[in-house]
């Protein structure tokens, strides 16, 4: 798990390193889960599918949201990429006259 060159000698060092390399790879996991539902949901608005992709949105906000509440992204931070991304679904899932 751990793949640190660097050996800390300080056991209470030894045990911080131990705790981020955890966060380390369960905010990667956060991430990537957050990630790919906001890729499903462009993926939706470009095939044109309108109902598809608002469910995508919905998904892809509580993925922003769970991210915020375990302290993966800022809230501000989560704010900009849920307004970019309904932003970007308005844009192409509006009708065409």
């Amino acid at each position: 798990m751990l793949e640190s060159r660097a050996v800390a000698n300080i056991r209470s060092q030894i045990k911080r390193n131990r705790q981020n390399e955890k966060r380390r790879l369960r905010n990667k996991a956060e991430r990537s889960l957050q990630k790919g539902e906001a890729r499903r949901t462009r993926e939706a608005a470009e095939s044109g599918d309108v109902e598809g992709a608002r469910e995508q949105f919905r998904k892809a906000a509580q993925a922003i949201d769970r991210a915020v509440s375990k302290g993966v992204l800022h809230k501000r931070t989560a704010a900009r990429r849920k307004s970019r991304l309904a932003r970007r679904l308005s844009v192409r899932t509006e009708p065409t006259d």
